[in-house]
């Protein structure tokens, strides 16, 4: 279907006021141009409490932000947010958070895991390895109840996701993992790559760049950056892949969800028709945008059955 009209409208005045591609600049720049949309991005709903926490990990500690939304909830999930691997905070990604917590009735956990280039890979990853770990070793302290553990995340923050779930796999009991739009391989000559860079807000020269930042080049084949390339996924849990029909990434997904199908992995694969790169974040704005965010969270229950 045609690109959704509030989002098409809005790519073209972002062209017409000039706003540079994420790749444009510094790493900095490009921080600072993901910051300056949470204004107009909305802000997520009110819940029960949203609190700030400190995770010790093999690097020292990292800052968290649950949110939980009520006295009692179903799951508990980890979330990573997306960015490339470079951008991205947990203020940035507050709104959705709050959304996924409440649409859902689980508690959501939001790391805010290293950024490359200032800390390449595999900071990112052992952050991500060492908060699941955490959260599963002190849920009741966290939640109150044991509940089901759940890993999720957004394209980068799907990539550590995914790569995470495998490296846990048989350490930490994952029920299930929610992966949207996740980088899953390091080839850029995919059919979405080619028909899906030009006019959006993530180009194919974005993610190039982002991988750049995160680790050179002869590793970009490893399968803890490519999890396409990892050769035993038998036993991964539940997995939830959704992709939008806009996005270079549509078909990493897609490509890794066929693959974990051919595993025996019990996967739910969803393509969100008319929506681009980053749709989560635009629930506020965007009404198809606001349905997926319902979708995924139907979705979040089918991973705790």
């Amino acid at each position: 279907m045609p690109l959704d009209t509030t989002i098409a409208q809005l790519f073209a005045k972002m062209a017409a006021a000039g706003r540079p591609a994420l790749s444009a600049g510094s790493p900095q720049d490009a921080r600072d141009m993901t910051a300056a949309t949470r204004a107009a991005l909305g802000k997520g709903p009110d819940i029960h409490q949203v609190k700030d926490l400190t995770i010790p990990t093999r690097a020292g500690s990292m800052v968290a932000r649950l949110f939980m939304p009520g006295t009692e909830v179903k799951g508990l999930i980890v979330y990573l947010h997306g960015g490339g691997w470079v951008i991205g905070t947990i203020d940035d990604f507050d709104a959705m958070a709050r959304a996924l917590a409440k649409r859902s009735q689980c508690a959501v956990l939001l790391p805010d895991y290293r950024l490359a280039p200032e800390h390449p890979f595999p900071a990112g990853i052992n952050d991500t390895e060492d908060a699941i770990v955490w959260a599963s070793e002190h849920m009741k302290n966290l939640v109150g109840v044991t509940v089901p553990l759940l890993v999720g995340g957004d394209s980068a923050g799907g990539n550590l996701a995914a790569v995470a779930t495998h490296s846990l796999l048989g350490r930490v009991a994952i029920k299930g993992q929610l992966l949207i739009y996740p980088v899953t391989d390091h080839n850029f000559n995919t059919e979405s790559y080619q028909n899906y860079s030009d006019g959006m807000q993530l180009t194919k020269r974005d993610m190039q760049w982002f991988f750049e930042h995160y680790a050179p080049a002869s590793l970009h084949g490893d399968p803890k950056i490519s999890p396409m390339a990892q050769q035993k996924i038998e036993g991964l849990p539940r997995t939830v892949v959704l992709t939008s029909e806009y996005d270079v990434l549509r078909d990493d997904g897609e490509l890794y969800a066929k693959k974990l199908i051919s595993a025996g992995v019990p996967v739910i694969t969803r393509r969100i028709a008319g929506l681009p790169h980053g749709f989560i974040r635009l629930y506020n704005i965007v009404e198809t945008a606001d349905q997926a965010m319902t979708t995924i969270a139907q979705d979040v229950a089918t991973l705790l059955q």
